[in-house]
């Protein structure tokens, strides 16, 4: 294996500079790792459109060929919606999308040699992400990776950079009924049937940690094995409620982060016969809505000095002041990046700790966005509360940056802050993935700073999930009509 390592430098990925010479050295001491530590298959994965890790596994001999060619991938798997269905016309002579697709084509995929994770609760086994780019060598424009590097590159024109800490909220469950039967292998699958693990809404009590130890340690323990900074571990509201946070980190590191702990979480739980989901609001009795706040500074490229920190009787700096307010102009047309899913917008409602509107605060949980700085605090940031936890984490943290820096740009003022946020008179965030969808469609701000073929890529896909969910008959159809009438 290692001799085979020496013509990495002269296969595809290096000479069309797909990979760096960095890239390609850490590629090199990675093949022999793999060797040393018996390593026999590697799952070589990107991020789809949804946050979904998809990808193939390789046995370990074949790694110096991956890091020569790349690997190909079929181009629907970034053309489907959450049923997994394709939802573009790639039999026909045109799309409906940039990029040679017809044909459900392949793709590229370029991995990413600093992604490398070993998994311990499958040591033989490890995690290698990749980007994606068309089978001529172009970047796609859509593929979330590249979104985010895109975002990054733009702040990091301006001489800032972006510092994110992680929130994140979710649920483990006990699994009673994994519908495995072959009437439950519907498209998308029937959902399985759950039990809490604890009764909830005894929040941070020390008893209901102590009852969920054994799966909140079994989680850390993976996540730090994985190379993140887990902060703490908290027992939320609701039943069976969990809540994470991890250490302030950049946007790309933490998006990555995302996909590997939302991942690890699913695996690790079903392993063990348990059900972790991600999932807003879960059509479960009692059962809590979770959401997925993102802390966010501003540094000075240069100085590394937090530009978010007031001075001595300063209540916001002018930077924080212009990057709220970009958050807010932007908030409504942006929302299909933050709550991408029809589920996501049952959790929009007042006095639940979540965001209904579209305001900023001091230190109010009630807020959209949540402001924490203070004179002579480093860690001075903001807080936006808008997201689910099943979004997409490089789009979202693009939106973000891409609305921020439009603040910047414009010199843009934050209004004064909400002190009742939940006053009806405020601007509501978008109520329904369609709204969230026209709003994303017919904002200037989203082309001007994503380009209409990601506009209209992310539309078509959510618009088919919207169609299948307001096509479907509910239970509250059923009860209110069907004796009546």
């Amino acid at each position: 294996m290692v001799s085979q390592s020496t013509h990495i430098t002269h296969g595809r990925l290096a000479s069309d500079g797909y990979l760096d010479s960095t890239q390609v050295e850490l590629a090199h001491e990675l093949i022999q790792r793999v060797e040393q530590q018996n390593i026999e298959t590697i799952r070589v994965l990107f991020a789809d459109q949804h946050g979904i890790l998809r990808g193939k596994t390789i046995v370990a001999s074949k790694l110096a060929s991956l890091f020569k060619t790349g690997m190909a991938a079929p181009s629907t798997l970034l053309l489907k919606d959450t049923a997994h269905k394709t939802v573009f016309p790639v039999w026909s002579a045109n799309p409906g999308i940039t990029g040679d697709l017809a044909g459900a084509c392949d793709l590229l995929m370029v991995p990413d040699p600093s992604t490398f994770r070993q998994l311990p609760w499958a040591p033989h086994s490890a995690w290698l992400l990749c980007d994606l780019r068309f089978k001529s060598g172009e970047l796609i424009p859509f593929a979330p990776r590249n979104v985010l590097q895109s975002a990054v590159n733009q702040l990091k024109d301006t001489g800032r950079s972006l510092i994110v800490g992680l929130e994140v909220e979710f649920h483990v469950f006990e699994r009673v009924d994994a519908r495995l039967d072959h009437s439950s292998a519907t498209m998308p699958g029937q959902a399985i049937e759950t039990r809490n693990l604890a009764q909830g809404y005894q929040f941070l009590t020390e008893s209901r940690y102590d009852q969920l130890e054994h799966v909140m340690d079994t989680l850390r323990r993976h996540s730090q094995e994985l190379g993140m900074a887990v902060s703490s571990m908290e027992v939320e509201m609701g039943p069976s409620q969990f809540e994470f946070t991890f250490d302030p980190s950049d946007p790309m590191t933490h998006a990555d982060n995302m996909m590997m702990f939302r991942t690890m979480v699913k695996e690790v739980c079903a392993r063990q016969g348990l059900h972790g989901t991600f999932m807003s609001s879960p059509k479960l009795d009692n059962a809590a809505a979770s959401g997925w706040h993102l802390h966010q500074s501003l540094i000075d490229s240069d100085s590394g000095h937090n530009l978010m920190m007031p001075a001595k009787g300063q209540a916001l700096t002018d930077t924080a002041s212009s990057w709220i307010a970009g958050l807010l102009e932007h908030a409504a047309a942006c929302t299909l990046l933050t709550t991408p899913t029809v589920n996501g917008y049952k959790r929009y409602r007042p006095h639940q700790l979540a965001p209904d509107s579209i305001q900023w605060a001091r230190d109010n949980r009630g807020a959209m966005i949540r402001e924490l700085t203070s004179a002579g605090d480093s860690a001075s940031r903001i807080e936006n509360r808008v997201a689910e936890p099943a979004a997409n984490p490089y789009f979202y943290f693009a939106s973000q940056i891409g609305s921020g820096l439009d603040g910047l740009k414009r010199s843009l003022v934050a209004p004064p802050p909400a002190e009742t946020p939940y006053d009806d008179s405020a601007r509501k965030l978008p109520s329904s993935l369609i709204n969230a969808i026209e709003s994303f469609e017919q904002s200037a701000f989203t082309r001007a700073t994503f380009g209409d073929v990601f506009v209209d890529y992310l539309s078509c896909i959510h618009r088919s999930e919207w169609e299948r969910y307001h096509q479907a008959i509910s239970d509250w159809e059923q009860n209110e009509y069907f004796n009546l009438f």
